[in-house]
């Protein structure tokens, strides 16, 4: 198989974790486990050999390993294809690969970097705009979460049940500050509001919670052709 090019577009998430490549590679490429841990996927289903379908919010899609390779270090590639026929879905055809890279340190083996670039061709470039962002942000917020399960043992369900409690709790503490700030007035209360937001969204995440900020992301506008997107 051709090595994964840099795409000039595209959504790129990487994650350092302590865990080596073989645990790294059970936890991803068993669909059971996959889909435990990645937010884009409500279920993913083998098929046939090399191909799977998924879903998520009722919608069905289909993808297909397109290859894999290991290199002399240790390290690990695999690449898939992917589509979705169904209007509902915001991506229509799309292509990506999941690269394990081993790390050294100064006494022996010091974990993996685990990477992905994947691009799609999207129905509709208005919703695009807002759809890819998300896509990106919820790619490293999954990242983080497996390596929460892999170097932490801590269960998917687990860490999103944290991530719930914390967002709730986030949330509250921003709505107790404002309604004490009604005691001096509107203006007073939405200043109080304002500042108690800032402060629960730049508040540095709790250890066993998953956050995209653990990772390294970004995402670049979609190509428009086809064939781009899949080679």
């Amino acid at each position: 198989m051709t090595p994964p090019r840099t795409p000039r577009h595209g959504i790129h998430v990487a994650v350092v974790t302590r865990s080596d490549v073989d645990r790294l590679w059970l936890l991803t490429q068993d669909p059971a486990q996959h889909s435990r841990w990645d937010v884009r996927f409500g279920r993913i289903e083998p098929t046939v050999p090399g191909e799977f379908t998924y879903r998520r919010f009722g919608v069905r899609g289909t993808g297909t390993h397109a290859g894999e390779r290991r290199s002399a270090d240790g390290g690990a590639t695999s690449a898939l294809t992917f589509a979705c026929p169904n209007p509902l879905s915001p991506i229509a055809v799309g292509s990506g690969y999941w690269r394990y890279r081993p790390l050294l340190g100064d006494h022996g083996p010091a974990g993996t970097s685990f990477e992905t670039g994947y691009d799609y061709r999207a129905r509709d470039g208005s919703v695009d705009r807002v759809f890819r962002p998300l896509m990106a942000w919820g790619t490293a917020w999954s990242f983080d979460r497996l390596r929460l399960w892999a170097d932490r043992g801590i269960a998917p369900e687990v860490s999103a049940a944290v991530a719930l409690l914390d967002a709730g709790a986030r949330i509250a503490l921003v709505t107790l500050v404002g309604l004490l700030g009604l005691s001096f007035g509107a203006v007073p209360a939405l200043a109080a509001t304002l500042v108690g937001g800032a402060l629960a969204w730049t508040a540095p995440p709790l250890p066993w919670r998953p956050s995209a900020r653990r990772t390294t992301w970004s995402w670049h506008p979609a190509t428009t052709r086809t064939e781009e997107v899949l080679a």
